[in-house]
């Protein structure tokens, strides 16, 4: 990726669904730690790959229903589309690989034939990926027949099963792991191979992942029995894959810890910061660092103490200025005086804060300017009922509020070396476009 000077620390290649995003956890506190520890200590020298079943459109639903970063490139569509940025671009090399040996009439015509399987929804059909659900029973001996019609035909198809009743007909050159392996001959290419590289998964179409070589890969411990059927048959000796025994998101840093990739200790984690020494301080972390307090502070999570607010205070310039989204400027000091209003205001309710996007930049020799996307997600209170964790989420996404910045933050370290920590010298917030507050006075940093 161009904003990347050097070969990328480590690249994560994460599947979605019950991988990175545990849809068992309403709270999404797995992926928030996911989202704190990468922010803080990889975004600027690392990627974020996400790979994932879902076509554009269902992918970009699953961002709004989820507390999700911005990778660097999405694989979609069970690896057939390749694309980059916030933008979704897509990689015109990628379709050129794809249309050999490929006719998607064909597919949907023999394909037809068999009653057993049925068309999934047409945002999931896409130019390389045609879609069925077939029942589990049945699916193997689908498998088979299509295989030697299409073979018959001159096309050459894979066909993937997952999920326990999901079919997906490709192109040969097509799937998870092809693309993530046109993605590393590429950098090879251009010379920036990543230094490591983790992929993770939890169901059968995530396995070609795992068969690339030389990469780390994690197992998140709610891997569905195909996957775990497939290592068994294929990997079982191989001591780069492991099996975490956490779910989801939480596998995913299990795994980083345990392959001693880099930090593994989430931000989010961290009770009081006070007593924690940085070992490679950065920007990057300080802002993570002051808008998870910001989340605790407004939860009632830290005590309701001046010396907090002071310790803000001493970490801002004296002349440090704040310019609130609705253009409004105020001093640095002024604003976080401005906190003591909203102790406690979200005490008990879905609230929660995280940072996108966050990239430093050195614009002096001890000065940064850091840019980032802040989230706030607002819903109702902390219910405890019984009820299936489908149905909770899509109670708590109906009564929730999401509001965003896009934001600009000036950084230099105290001294000659970041160790000695960092002064804030001026913050500057624009509304992100759809997702303005109702009322500017509830946005308070």
């Amino acid at each position: 990726m161009d904003r990347l000077e050097a070969p990328a620390r480590l690249m994560i290649v994460s599947d979605l669904d019950h991988t990175m995003v545990d849809h068992h956890d309403t709270e999404n506190l797995s992926l928030l730690r996911f989202n704190s520890l990468w922010e803080a200590n990889y975004r600027h020298d690392s990627l974020l790959v996400f790979s994932t079943g879902r076509s554009p459109t269902l992918y970009k639903e699953l961002r709004k229903e989820k507390p999700m970063l911005t990778p660097d490139i999405t694989i979609m569509s069970v690896g057939t589309e390749i694309t980059y940025g916030n933008a979704i671009v897509p990689d015109d090399g990628w379709v050129e690989v794809l249309n050999q040996k490929w006719d998607r009439n064909i597919v949907k015509e023999e394909a037809s034939k068999y009653s057993e399987l049925k068309l999934q929804a047409e945002t999931e059909q896409r130019p390389h990926k045609v879609s069925f659900y077939v029942e589990k029973a049945k699916a193997q001996a689908v498998t088979k027949a299509l295989s030697e019609v299409f073979e018959k035909r001159g096309l050459d198809v894979k066909i993937i099963y997952s999920g326990g009743m999901d079919l997906d007909i490709l192109p040969q050159g097509a799937g998870k792991g092809q693309a993530l392996a046109y993605l590393l001959k590429k950098f090879k290419s251009e010379g920036s191979s990543p230094v490591n590289t983790l992929v993770c998964g939890d169901s059968g179409n995530d396995a070609e992942l795992f068969s690339i070589p030389e990469v780390y890969g994690v197992m998140v411990s709610n891997a569905q029995e195909e996957l775990l059927q497939w290592h068994a048959e294929n990997a079982k000796g191989n001591t780069r894959i492991i099996h975490a025994t956490e779910r989801c998101a939480a596998g995913i840093i299990q795994a980083i810890g345990h392959f001693k990739l880099g930090p593994s200790l989430p931000p989010r984690d961290i009770a009081d910061f006070s007593d924690f020494k940085l070992e490679n301080p950065n920007p990057g972390h300080e802002l993570v660092k002051f808008f998870l307090f910001y989340e605790k502070w407004r939860r009632a999570e830290v005590e309701n103490s001046e010396i907090y607010l002071a310790s803000l205070k001493a970490d801002c310039s004296p002349s440090g200025t704040f310019v609130h989204p609705s253009g409004v400027e105020h001093s640095l000091s002024d604003s976080i005086n401005a906190l003591r209003n909203c102790y406690g205001d979200k005490q008990g309710k879905q609230f929660r804060v995280w940072v996108d996007g966050v990239l430093a930049t050195h614009v002096g020799s001890n000065t940064w300017l850091v840019k980032f996307d802040k989230w706030e997600l607002s819903g109702c209170s902390t219910i405890s009922v019984h009820i299936s964790a489908a149905l909770l989420t899509l109670l708590l996404i109906a009564g929730e509020e999401r509001y965003a910045i896009k934001g600009t933050a000036v950084i230099s370290s105290k001294g000659s070396g970041v160790s000695d920590g960092f002064t804030w010298i001026r913050v500057h917030q624009t509304w992100y476009k759809g997702y303005e507050a109702k009322d500017d006075s509830t946005w308070f940093f």
